[in-house]
């Protein structure tokens, strides 16, 4: 089913492998890491994966005998299974400098794992794969950033109400699960997540209680969207802080939530420093939730945060494939002013994305957008959208659009 989905990071891979001795291919479990390493398998690789046993003991016994090969390239499938593996690893290709010699997948951030202290700096680049994008999905190319910048966006073919936002937002991307029906569905997301608090999260750091994880899980899939503020977050678990930490940095190394950081790049003193937290994966989300396309559907509190989930799951991907050339992050200051996401390109420009579930859109609507172009963004040319369920494009001033949501992915 995975197969016959484009991956955009696969030029990227290509890319990296022409320049680097090492790439790593990093992401959530399930996400498509194997499926796109083993498309890349070729007469010049050879593939092994460590979800073999026999492989993964070979691996532990002889690590410098297992990464030798006689190919151009070597693939060694959830490499942090032997992280033993990445000491091996450096002295190879110390001894050859050769490009394209290993590509790494791994499910978990390697240098959070206990006991590893080789990061193969100045040999190794990361690239990041992230559960299907709709562009992914409906086989389009990611265009939506580079398209807004060039002030090139046009409406969709395709109107995406606010239910069918929800129902993508509650679909998510995960591969294996679109096919399936909702029920079957969360059920899927929900032993998913059951596997790995079960056995990858114990390789990062002790868990005494698999209960107390499970709706520290929760808590956190509740607060997507929101500013982390671990205080809050601990308030109605038996957690202490020390431990919590420990268990959110756990999570966040296995790419199961995710940080944005605050654009601060002035020297306005009232700006925020607050990251805001994302979970991976909007369906995940739902799933732990319990939330069903009618459950959120009115209830705006539940709808706008899972459908900003959603977008950030786009536009984060979108950010993923342009290797470097944009960050994204979100602004907020002590009068309230906040913009959901900033997406700031090499040279300086600037988008300011905000995201709202509902179909009507006012001047209201661009007020913190209008006032970081007047007051923050001078001398960077800055573009100000609101994504909206609506149907049609319109300006709200020079650089401000409302933009419906389909084109994200048209």
């Amino acid at each position: 089913m995975m197969d016959q989905y484009p991956r955009w990071q696969k030029e990227n891979i290509h890319k990296a492998m022409n320049v680097r001795r090492v790439l790593l291919l990093s992401g959530v479990r399930q996400c498509g890491k194997t499926t796109l390493a083993k498309e890349l398998v070729n007469d010049d690789t050879e593939y092994r994966t460590l979800d073999d046993l026999t492989l993964k003991r070979a691996a532990e016994d002889d690590p410098h005998g297992f990464v030798k090969h006689s190919q151009r390239t070597l693939i060694i499938d959830e490499v942090q299974r032997v992280p033993e593996l990445l000491p091996a690893i450096k002295k190879a290709v110390d001894e050859n400098t050769r490009t394209g010699q290993y590509l790494l997948t791994g499910s978990t951030n390697l240098q959070a794992l206990p006991g590893v202290q080789e990061s193969l700096a100045g040999r190794i680049t990361k690239l990041r794969l992230r559960p299907l994008s709709q562009s992914e999905q409906q086989s389009t190319a990611p265009l939506f950033i580079h398209r807004a910048f060039a002030e090139g966006l046009e409406a969709p073919s395709v109107h995406y109400d606010k239910d069918a936002l929800i129902a993508l937002a509650c679909a998510g991307g995960f591969p294996e699960p679109l096919f399936l029906e909702s029920h079957h569905r969360r059920h899927w997301h929900i032993d998913f997540m059951d596997a790995i608090l079960e056995r990858d999260l114990k390789d990062i750091t002790r868990i005494h209680r698999l209960d107390q994880m499970r709706e520290l899980v929760r808590v956190l899939a509740a607060w997507s969207s929101k500013f982390m503020n671990t205080t809050q977050i601990g308030s109605g678990l038996s957690i202490q802080k020390q431990a919590l930490n420990a268990y959110m940095n756990a999570l966040e190394a296995l790419y199961l939530i995710e940080r944005v950081r605050p654009w601060t790049k002035t020297d306005y003193d009232r700006v925020g420093k607050q990251d805001k937290l994302f979970m991976a994966d909007s369906g995940l989300m739902s799933a732990l939730l319990g939330w069903t396309v009618e459950q959120a559907r009115f209830d705006v509190d539940r709808s706008g945060k899972l459908i900003e989930t959603f977008a950030f799951n786009e536009l984060a991907l979108q950010v993923d494939a342009s290797y470097g050339l944009y960050s994204l992050r979100h602004y907020r200051d002590r009068q309230q002013r906040e913009i959901d996401f900033i997406i700031e390109r090499e040279d300086g420009a600037m988008l300011g994305i905000e995201i709202k579930s509902g179909s009507n859109i006012g001047s209201n609507d661009f007020k913190h957008l209008k006032w970081f172009k007047e007051t923050l963004a001078r001398g960077h040319s800055f573009t100000g959208l609101v994504l909206y369920s609506g149907e049609h494009m319109a300006s709200f001033g020079e650089g401000m659009l409302a933009v419906p949501f389909g084109a994200l992915w048209s």
